[in-house]
């Protein structure tokens, strides 16, 4: 179901390229304690990241591969946040260490359930994913700038929703899919 109309290297997945490549200097600044510098680099990170799903669409790029690179690139970016949490505050990342984890499982589990009935990493790119992506920016900023962890808490726990809904969509879906906009929609598609 691959409708890109370029090449690999369309505008969308070099903006995925460049998050990927932002994430061995995030672990380095990370690693250096430069918190500014590690914000900047991670906001430059992050706004990538809302460019290429909307340059995908709005330049018919969209592709199974950029879907996929998408995903890598958001899976290793968030490790990277929460690397960060660890080496440069690691107060907050003590205080937030719960809900840490609990962020870990929710991209670990639907992994798991995918890759044992596909074989392959998922990439879906759910509404509510992507709801979940736009609000983990400023929840990441608030925490750290402000000590405001409420709003922080509150994504993650929205990312528990995106998750339990990622692993519904692998037990409806027959074969692996990319870009599904949600697990209602499958269902009503399966019902109709």
């Amino acid at each position: 179901m691959d409708t890109m109309n370029s090449t690999t290297f369309s505008i969308a997945n070099l903006l995925s390229f460049l998050r990927l490549s932002l994430v061995p200097a995030l672990v380095w600044l990370a690693l250096e304690a430069d918190a500014d510098w590690f914000l900047v680099v991670l906001a430059v990170s992050l706004v990538s990241d809302i460019l290429d799903g909307y340059l995908a669409r709005k330049l018919n790029q969209v592709s199974d591969f950029g879907a996929k690179l998408d995903s890598w690139g958001d899976s290793l970016t968030y490790a990277s946040m929460i690397f960060g949490l660890y080496q440069i505050w690691p107060a907050i990342f003590t205080e937030q260490k719960a809900y840490l984890l609990s962020a870990t499982l929710s991209f670990i589990i639907p992994l798991m359930f995918a890759l044992k009935k596909f074989g392959e990493y998922p990439s879906y790119h759910t509404w509510g994913a992507k709801v979940a992506a736009v609000l983990i920016a400023p929840a990441y900023y608030m925490l750290i700038l402000i000590d405001a962890d409420t709003w922080f808490r509150m994504v993650i726990l929205f990312y528990l929703l995106v998750a339990a809904e990622e692993i519904l969509i692998t037990l409806i879906l027959k074969s692996p899919a990319t870009n599904v906009s949600s697990a209602w929609r499958l269902i009503r598609r399966r019902d109709a």
